[in-house]
């Protein structure tokens, strides 16, 4: 037992000795190696960076949005008097000019009534011709004249009463347009305020978008637009209106864009995608792999600036195209780095070279 405890003492202190001389020799060969082998040299190469110039140009935006066609206006052709409909004049998709009958009501005793005002017209111009030559005479008192023009004056107003009752027999079109709807038949008995036929105006039309407020601004009255419409149509219009009160629901604004439509080949209802063209703004074009974040998360791209140092330029988006974007917020002559940006960070020193293909336009 003496023995085997002893060849274990000496086993551990022979590994002992052994790491040991491991770790002195090691820590004398770090001391014979050259301080240049132990840091980093201090003429290192700086990492290499293409670079396009900026070039700042006035870009005029645009921004599509869809809506839809809407008749500028459409409005109902009621029934103004009672009675039964004896005539209808128009079908539907007939063209009407303000003014022209749609259809008739039943007479219900209208037209006697001007008769019987039209004759008591007659009696009292009668009366007050022969009246007057009497008090011209003096055989009657001055006084007597101002009832006679008081009793013509009454049978003249009683007889275009009776006229404008008679007149609204006729059911007539309140605008120029078409006839959309015409629910009123031969035979219907009708009050004063029952629909007889809709009738809407098709020029000129209406593209209808909603445009959010954050680029509200952006657009004016008076602004040029293109017109795509979902039958293949494309048109050119102008913004007409802007409203100045937000949608309760969707927090947007109506924009209505005039166009112009003198056959009615564009009809109401049609699904439209509106390009409006805003107010230039200066922009640079850069390809879509330039951009890139920065450390706080904002959207934009990093430059060489002085003493090719890499500085971080936050952008806004003008315009999104197939293979280029249009941002604003760079400066004229700025380097951009448009391959490596997302190796190098700000405050690196870097080796800027001329950019190639694609990425120098």
């Amino acid at each position: 037992m003496t023995w085997s405890r002893l060849i274990a003492v000496l086993l551990v202190l022979a590994a002992g000795a052994w790491i040991a001389s491991g770790h002195y020799g090691l820590g004398k060969a770090e001391r014979a190696r050259p301080a240049s082998a132990l840091t980093p040299s201090a003429e290192a190469k700086p990492f290499r960076v293409a670079v396009a110039t900026a070039d700042v140009v006035e870009r005029a935006r645009r921004l599509t949005l869809s809506g839809r066609t809407e008749a500028d206006q459409r409005t109902m052709a009621v029934a103004r008097a009672n009675g039964f409909v004896t005539h209808i004049k128009v079908q539907r998709g007939s063209k009407v000019a303000e003014g022209d009958p749609i259809a008739v009501l039943s007479d219900e005793a209208r037209e006697a009534n001007v008769l019987q005002a039209r004759a008591r017209l007659e009696q009292r111009n009668a009366e007050f011709d022969a009246r007057r030559k009497l008090i011209d005479a003096g055989n009657l008192p001055r006084l007597n004249l101002v009832q006679l023009e008081a009793d013509l004056r009454s049978a003249e107003a009683a007889l275009a009463q009776a006229i404008a009752e008679r007149d609204r027999g006729t059911v007539l079109a309140p605008i120029t347009g078409i006839v959309n709807e015409l629910p009123a038949v031969i035979g219907q008995a009708m009050q004063p305020g029952a629909p007889v036929a809709e009738v809407i105006a098709l020029d000129p039309m209406l593209a209808v978008v909603e445009i959010s407020e954050r680029r509200l601004s952006g657009v004016k009255v008076g602004d040029g637009a293109a017109v795509r419409l979902a039958t293949g149509v494309n048109v050119e219009g102008a913004v007409r209106f802007i409203s100045s009160k937000a949608s309760a629901q969707t927090r947007t604004y109506r924009v209505e864009v005039r166009i112009p439509n003198q056959d009615g080949a564009i009809p109401d209802g049609v699904t439209a995608e509106v390009s409006l063209r805003l107010a230039p703004t200066p922009a640079t074009r850069i390809t879509r792999s330039a951009l890139t974040f920065s450390a706080e998360g904002r959207l934009g791209v990093r430059v060489v600036g002085e003493g090719d140092v890499v500085a971080f330029v936050p952008v806004s988006l003008v315009e999104d195209e197939a293979e280029f974007l249009w941002v604003s917020g760079i400066k004229a002559g700025a380097r951009i780095i448009v391959q490596g940006q997302d190796f190098v960070k700000e405050g690196q020193h870097v080796e800027p070279v001329p950019a190639t293909g694609q990425a120098a336009s």
